[in-house]
């Protein structure tokens, strides 16, 4: 802040569209109309609330983010403010507290989170919501991320002076495929009725019933349903909506969390990974204004059981013969025997299918293996499906952008392959990632009848039943790398667990084959982690320049202009 008098701060602050507030003794700047909650968060000062949610309308209805607000004194007509040494007004306190979600900040103004007034408010509050609220906590899902237990601890008085009978709500209730509710420990902070129907667009969830006896309940004749239902259970700051799938599976102290990428479409929401002794628990969105806002869909959300599934392919497969069942080896044979083979393959008659469920450092190596055989019939699996108009891309690709930068493909040249394969002018295929009898349309008579195919997956298909070597890849949530969503960011994908059994990642399978093919290039076998590979890409794809693992960041770069938008973002754009 300025202390030269002829600048005062509120014009310094004017000038930058701000306005100067204090907070608990310190003076800071915030743009206009921002709510008091909003800024005493974002530097630090935390207000307890239960029913505000800053990406939902505001309610005002649990009280719990009660502030002491002071303004500078009313002046007599004609008067003019004076201003202190530090260039301010002096602030006349309140003599009641206010709500700092439903308000916003003003010049001048002053805010105090920790005065005696709001703690003895806070008390209030938590002792009536108490009132009916069973003492459940130790067998609650949502024990160790309720709200009502934290703020109890923080604010609570330790007694009560209630004794008459709790009114009795009911309990377990389905309300949806996906969602259970326990109407006695909700504390009516109608969260999970705003999103349904400002975010969702439906109207399912409200409120019934007269004064105490208040619940949430589902609609006549409705359910929670939505492909988004189990967002509710997200944002409900108590135990009320509890997940279906994750119900008594693992207490949430217990669990690691790792934030990544989905990687079910292109939109590439962000999440977070909860695991505990390499097994995944759940998955929940993570905040990112501008892929997902703070939701993620329940398709992508559930699809995560196939890692720790028993499809997953835990050891290198080989066949002795072309006829002959598989049988487990080691890798330093298969590799050997791998190596021999391609050899012997004929590039021209030779095709590799990759994935663009890959990410770029994969895809990376995929060009460098396919240089090295001379391969030039090399292609993705596109996938494309119906946009929800939220968060679900029609590309169900997470890596659609990167497959065009680095390989020049968008899946166009996948029919000359199966043609090639049912004319039998190709009669090798690598198949990366890729079920193709599934995904690339090869029958199975087709796939049968060629000479040799090699495969990498982390799961059991069809395409690795008729393999010939079989190379055990992993799932998104075992390795490092990087994708570019149908918006143009690239994203950063993190570990969580440690790769199954004697899975190794997929950019590792694919250098040390390429290294023993003979590749002498040291710009690709030399290349010890993703994080180097990116930098390698980002010296050759305009792109990338300049581009490194800790840059990018948890957010995330715009490094393309794709022409797609995310529909949700872009509507809560249109909002502000």
């Amino acid at each position: 802040m300025s202390n030269n008098p002829t600048i005062l701060p509120k014009d310094a602050a004017a000038a930058e569209g701000k306005v100067n507030v204090q907070i608990n003794g310190k003076w800071y700047r915030f743009p206009k109309g921002t709510r008091i909650a909003d800024a005493c968060n974002s530097v630090g000062v935390h207000v307890p609330c239960f029913c505000y949610h800053p990406k939902l309308s505001v309610a005002g209805s649990c009280r719990m983010c009660l502030v002491e607000q002071g303004m500078p004194p009313r002046l007599a007509p004609g008067a003019t403010p004076t201003y202190g040494e530090d260039g301010y007004q002096p602030i006349q306190w309140m003599p009641r507290a206010v709500i700092a979600c439903a308000n916003t900040v003003a010049e001048n103004m002053g805010i105090r989170t920790d005065a005696k007034l709001c703690n003895e408010a806070r008390r209030g509050v938590l002792e009536f919501l108490l009132t009916n609220h069973p003492l459940d906590c130790p067998i609650c899902d949502q024990a160790g991320e309720c709200k009502l237990q934290e703020y109890t601890t923080d604010y609570g008085s330790g007694t009560h002076r209630f004794t008459e009978d709790k009114t009795k709500k009911g309990k377990n209730i389905s309300i949806g495929p996906r969602v259970n509710l326990d109407q006695e420990r909700c504390v009516l902070c109608r969260r999970c009725v705003r999103f349904m129907k400002e975010i969702v667009g439906e109207e399912v969830l409200g409120v019934v019933g007269r004064g105490t006896h208040n619940a949430i309940a589902c609609y006549p004749g409705t359910s929670l349903d939505s492909n988004y239902s189990m967002n509710v259970v997200d944002i409900c700051p108590v135990g009320a909506m509890t997940s279906k799938d994750f119900r008594f599976k693992m207490r949430v102290w217990f669990l690691k969390s790792t934030p990544t990428i989905d990687v079910n479409c292109g939109t590439g929401t962000n999440i977070n990974i909860w695991t505990r002794e390499q097994q995944v628990y759940r998955i929940t969105p993570r905040q990112n204004d501008e892929v997902n806002s703070c939701w993620m869909p329940d398709s992508h959300r559930l699809n995560y059981k196939y890692i720790n599934a028993p499809e997953r392919i835990l050891t290198p497969l080989v066949k002795t013969d072309h006829g002959a069942p598989q049988r487990p080896s080691t890798w330093d044979a298969t590799l050997n025997m791998v190596v021999e083979q391609l050899h012997s393959c004929a590039p021209t008659e030779t095709a590799i299918i990759c994935s663009a469920r890959m990410t770029n450092e994969e895809l990376y190596m995929v060009r460098a293996l396919a240089r090295q055989l001379g391969v030039t019939k090399l292609e993705i699996v596109p996938r494309k499906g119906e946009n929800d108009g939220l968060l679900v891309s029609d590309d169900r690709n997470p890596n659609s952008n990167g497959a065009k930068l680095i390989l020049g493909k968008n899946g166009s040249g996948l029919a000359a392959i199966r043609r090639g394969i049912k004319n039998n002018s190709i009669r090798f295929l690598i198949a990366l990632g890729e079920d193709v009898t599934e995904e690339a349309g090869i029958e199975a008579e087709d796939l049968e009848a060629l000479d040799y195919i090699l495969a990498m997956s982390h799961s059991e298909n069809a395409t690795t039943k008729a393999a010939d070597v079989v190379l055990p890849g992993v799932t998104f949530a075992e390795k490092y790398g990087t994708m570019i969503n149908v918006a143009g960011r690239i994203q950063r994908l993190n570990k969580a667990i440690e790769p199954q059994g004697e899975a190794r990642p997929d950019w590792d399978i694919l250098r040390q084959l390429t290294e023993l093919l003979g590749c002498d290039c040291p710009r690709v076998i030399a290349c010890p982690s993703p994080m180097i590979i990116l930098e390698e890409m980002a010296q050759e794809f305009e792109p990338m320049k300049g581009l490194t693992w800790g840059n990018i960041g948890n957010g995330g770069i715009v490094i393309m202009d794709t022409g797609v938008t995310i529909p949700l973002i872009e509507r809560e754009k249109a909002k502000k």
